[in-house]
């Protein structure tokens, strides 16, 4: 029996940071939209209602059936889930006089309350609405309050239901942690049994009952995802997993011949194949970027059908997909707009008729890391900074040719090489050199020169959501431009991105 929180989704930019805390404490959660609740079992322990960018007075409000739910499981409302409580139910919820943003301070906690266990009077907390419960619910007790927001805090009458008006989940919520702590552990009972080592065993178990002798076969990247996937059912299936490592020609320098000797010596059954001179004839004369991902996604899966093909009885296709891709794809709002298409062997040719197997789809970035730890996987191949499925593509700004491809995996190599020399590497999340398409004037020995730009990127994040840029030491800097514009001929001037996500992607393209 899996424990599980359920967290009801409103819409907040925070919504995915409340299951993170939740699953720091070792208990799994779940996230849906507001009106899309899944059966309330037995399996579920509580239920926390996100925030919202909207309001419960809007014409059409966003309104969630609690009718399995309230007096039955603890529930704990957080911004507008603790407005909606109110206003449903007695309370008063208007615009707030001051639109409250920022740092607070509790200058009220009822030490009675258990939700409330351990926290200090003073502690800073964080906020952001633009409504106020001015009166809670009726029947409903104050048990937090702040200098300007009195309701901060309350608890419905004689049932396990807690409404908040700011956002523990957040680091700036300093003692957030501990109300959440107190909420999934004390109030709902969990009992934080949900690890790496659980999450392997009964991953493994569940593999090995699915697929019995079945063939299933894989698209490895050499990233972290795809690698961890591989391992989990290679552990369950052993050599009934056949892997597909394709090179495309924009991997890093060296990567393909790196990446698969340490896929073999992993033991996993894997087959390389370099299709680098299809690709890059397919990409000739491209620059859209859009047009670049379409061409790449299209020239992988003919890549991959004629190998999948050759392989007898295959009924399973594996991916790597991970948490964050699972909710975009029931968000409270459907799938959002095309930023960019993702790069994914999900659009193989039905001919194949593969059932899909995702063992890692409830997972996050750094949860699967922690997996891979437990699998006492390469920590080298999961500490890999990310990489995108199109490659160096995406960082070549216009044209793809065989000489920008080169020039790129140089000053590429420079950095990242230069990073890990000076410890630098595991301290960024993810960095890169992009080759833009312009031309600068330099001055080399006695000649002027007019040659290419290059622009450094490393942001800091935990999850790719968001992201800030990476303030290395400025000598560091230095030293990486003057090896690239030394070394790599045909660069003569390096530029550092300080752009953050958002409102820039990681990416360029």
């Amino acid at each position: 029996m899996q424990e599980t929180i359920l967290i009801l989704d409103f819409g907040s930019q925070y919504t995915q940071l409340i299951a993170r805390r939740v699953r720091e404490l070792n208990v799994y959660c779940d996230i849906f939209p507001y009106n899309k609740i899944p059966a309330i079992d037995e399996n579920v322990k509580g239920v926390i209602l996100s925030g919202s960018p909207y309001s419960v007075r809007d014409t059409n409000p966003l309104i969630p059936d609690l009718s399995a739910i309230r007096g039955q499981k603890p529930l704990l409302g957080v911004c507008y889930g603790a407005q909606y409580l109110a206003h449903t139910n007695g309370g008063e919820v208007m615009p707030s006089k001051i639109r409250e943003y920022g740092r607070a301070n509790l200058s009220f906690i009822d030490t009675s309350s258990p939700l409330l266990k351990g926290m200090s009077n003073g502690s800073q907390v964080w906020m952001s609405h633009g409504d106020t419960v001015l009166r809670p619910p009726v029947g409903a007790n104050i048990i937090l309050s702040t200098p300007t927001v009195e309701v901060a805090g309350f608890k419905m009458k004689d049932e396990p239901t807690y409404g908040i008006q700011f956002h523990p989940e957040v680091y700036h919520s300093l003692e957030g942690q501990t109300l959440l702590k107190n909420f999934v552990v004390d109030i709902c009972g969990c009992h934080q049994s949900w690890t790496p080592e659980s999450f392997v065993e009964s991953t493994v178990r569940e593999l090995k009952e699915k697929l019995g002798n079945d063939q299933v076969v894989l698209g490895l990247s050499g990233g972290v995802d795809s690698s961890v996937s591989a391992v989990l059912l290679h552990k369950a299936i052993g050599p009934n997993l056949h892997c597909i490592f394709v090179d495309n020609g924009l991997l890093r320098k060296d990567e393909f011949n790196k990446v698969l000797d340490s896929y073999r010596h992993m033991n996993l059954n894997v087959t390389g194949v370099d299709a680098s001179g299809i690709f890059l004839s397919a990409l000739q004369g491209v620059s859209e970027p859009e047009k670049k991902r379409k061409i790449i996604g299209k020239t992988f899966i003919d890549v991959f059908d004629a190998e999948a093909s050759r392989i007898q009885n295959v009924k399973w296709l594996a991916q790597g997909t991970i948490y964050p891709d699972v909710i975009e794809s029931r968000s409270v709002k459907g799938p959002s707009a095309t930023i960019k298409s993702h790069h994914n062997v999900g659009g193989l040719p039905e001919h194949l008729k593969l059932k899909i197997i995702e063992p890692l789809n409830s997972l996050f970035k750094d949860e699967v890391r922690r997996v891979g730890k437990a699998l006492d996987m390469d920590p080298d191949l999961l500490g890999r900074h990310p990489f995108p499925g199109p490659g160096l593509a995406v960082r070549i700004l216009g044209e793809i040719n065989v000489d920008r491809v080169k020039l790129l995996q140089e000053a590429d190599d420079i950095f990242i090489q230069g990073l890990r020399s000076h410890g630098l590497y595991d301290k960024v999340w993810q960095a890169f050199v992009v080759l833009l398409p312009i031309r600068s004037v330099g001055v080399m020995g006695d000649e002027r020169t007019y040659e290419n730009v290059v622009a450094l990127r490393a942001v800091t994040s935990t999850d790719g959501m968001t992201a800030d840029w990476a303030q290395l030491p400025f000598d560091f800097l230095g030293w990486v431009s003057n090896e690239i514009i030394n070394k790599v001929k045909g660069v003569n001037r390096v530029v550092y991105d300080i752009s953050s996500k958002p409102p820039a992607t990681i990416e360029w393209e």
